[in-house]
């Protein structure tokens, strides 16, 4: 196959992210609406849903596969295939957090709305790993290296918000005894959004590996 046709291909995987991504950032928006309305009827549209995504997910892995299979692609195109195989991987976990909310709100009551207002930075880390998905997912087709560090930077204002989440939950639940359980579940929330964030530097990472062949740790 030709050089041309090999750039075809891998512009159809980077399509295929592309659109991997607006579905996981669909979903994650979606489980917060949920978590906010306690809306079980879209808690399971949301878990019914992830099977959209794994297929995607399936379908990437086997384009990949199939490029390496039959071609002979150059350092830099063999890089970008095998880090979009691992950027499914992500974006499959980060799906799966958006359903084990949802599966919160089924199984439990809605937490008292003075909490969920107390702990508005849940609301802020919502907004921001979701505009880190969509960063990142560019920056990994655009091979921007510097854009890439700038994103890592946010998941670090994101780690800050889990640590006032935590805080305020915490100082709730021992002020708050009659509805500790509920309001414990929103840790398990805010720890799906703050290991979202995790997921994204780990793409970010794949945007260095590809763009300059090395390795780095952006999670340390």
């Amino acid at each position: 196959m030709t050089r041309i046709s090999q750039k075809e291909r891998i512009k159809e995987i980077n399509k295929n992210l592309i659109l991997m991504a607006n579905l996981v950032e669909k979903q994650i928006y979606g489980c917060m609406v949920v978590l906010k309305k306690h809306d079980v009827k879209m808690a399971e549209d949301i878990i019914n849903g992830d099977d959209e995504v794994d297929e995607l997910q399936q379908t990437i892995e086997e384009e990949c596969i199939k490029f390496i299979a039959t071609e002979q692609p150059l350092a830099k195109d063999l890089r970008n295939v095998f880090t979009a195989i691992k950027i499914v991987t992500d974006f499959e976990r980060m799906a799966d957090y958006a359903v084990d909310i949802c599966k919160i709100v089924k199984k439990n009551k809605s937490p008292d709305s003075s909490i969920l207002d107390e702990a508005l930075p849940l609301w802020d880390m919502e907004e921001m790993v979701r505009k880190m998905i969509n960063l990142s997912i560019n920056a990994f087709i655009e091979r921007d290296v510097e854009k890439a560090y700038e994103i890592c930077k946010m998941d670090d204002k994101v780690d800050e918000l889990y640590k006032r989440i935590f805080k305020a939950i915490i100082k709730n639940i021992v002020n708050n005894e009659g509805n500790s359980e509920e309001t414990a579940q929103l840790l398990f929330v805010a720890k799906y959004l703050e290991r979202i964030g995790d997921r994204v530097t780990n793409i970010c990472e794949g945007t260095i590996f590809v763009k300059t062949g090395t390795y780095v740790d952006l999670n340390e």
